[in-house]
């Protein structure tokens, strides 16, 4: 099994290196690829050193099995051929191909099987808030069908990548010591603040992040749902939260959707609301699974279920999702499918 991953050097790629070690993924020779910037740089691999290619337009690719691309949407379109042409399975982590009709867009507990269907090489990882309030809906799209979906979501700095999770630790610093706190990551300082904004805004006012959970929610699901987002950028260093509402067809009790969802692949249930227990983004950063609580009915609504998760969106928002899609294509041996 021969892997490349691409952007090796930012948030994503370097979490890509521990999980493929964590879960012992089977490669036999690894690749890494970067921009100028990280071209030359050297990451110890199951004790082996590796040195980060220059990413171009050649037969570097050749003889790839899998390809794990996190260096933004623009790189991932400009290499998609160069990458693919050989044969290597593509999964993307950045939005350049997600809604494409000819490109699937996968999280495993909820459609593992799309990634069969790939004319193009490509597979799309979708958007880490998505990803992580998918695997919670999916037990319950199986009790009843979801007609609708609102979210909250509290979105930590690492989802803009390495640099802005040293800004956030920057801010607070400068803020303590009585200076200006630097801004360049965010709009606005994100210490001590929170930020009703993620990605620009698109002309129905929504922004693109919550375009995307509508777009990408229907997609994954094979759903009719609608979807209505509020992202926010929060202070926390690591790990995402989602406030989420739902209805559903049928009445489902709080009891039969903390049951379904503690069955459920990916998912842990924390909810003693008595003894304070709860998910928190410090106690899930750096875990594979989705935690859910705070499980109980839409007070709202007569067929809502309301619901609090929390995940890791660097892990399984990111790298872990595209690590389960290479691991379900080589289980069904359909890696060069």
């Amino acid at each position: 099994m021969k892997v490349a991953i691409v952007g090796a050097s930012g948030a994503v790629g370097q979490e890509f290196l521990r999980v493929l070690a964590e879960r012992q993924f089977p490669i036999d020779e690894l690749l890494l690829f970067g921009s100028q910037r990280s071209a030359g740089r050297k990451y110890t691999f199951r004790g082996q050193e590796h040195e980060v290619r220059l990413l171009q337009h050649n037969d570097d690719f050749k003889g790839v099995d899998i390809a794990f691309v996190s260096a933004g949407g623009g790189t991932s379109k400009e290499f998609a051929e160069t990458i693919t042409k050989h044969g290597a399975v593509m999964i993307d982590n950045s939005s350049a191909f997600r809604m494409d009709a000819d490109v699937p867009l996968v999280v495993p507990e909820c459609n593992a099987e799309d990634a069969l269907n790939r004319p193009r090489g490509i597979i799309a990882n979708p958007n880490c808030t998505t990803i992580m309030m998918v695997v919670c809906l999916q037990p319950l799209e199986r009790l009843s069908h979801i007609k609708r979906i609102h979210i909250a979501s509290y979105q930590a700095a690492s989802g803009a990548g390495a640099a802005a999770m040293a800004e956030l630790e920057q801010q607070y610093r400068e803020v303590l010591d009585g200076k200006e706190p630097t801004v360049e990551k965010f709009a606005y300082q994100l210490a001590y603040n929170v930020i009703p904004q993620i990605d620009v805004f698109t002309d129905n006012g929504y922004t693109k992040e919550e375009m995307k959970m509508f777009n990408e929610t229907r997609k994954i699901m094979h759903t009719d749902a609608a979807c209505s987002a509020m992202c926010v950028r929060v202070p926390s260093l690591r790990s995402h939260s989602e406030a989420v509402w739902i209805e559903t067809e049928q009445p489902i009790s709080p009891e039969q959707a903390r049951q379904a969802m503690a069955q459920a692949e990916g998912i842990t249930v924390i909810d003693d609301p008595a003894n304070k227990q709860y998910p928190m983004p410090l106690f899930t950063a750096g875990k594979d699974d989705v935690y859910v609580g705070r499980i109980r009915k839409d007070l709202a609504c007569e067929n809502g279920l309301t619901f609090w998760l929390c995940g890791d969106q660097i892990k399984k928002g990111a790298a872990l999702n595209a690590v389960q899609i290479a691991e379900y294509l080589i289980k069904v041996g359909n890696v060069k499918g």
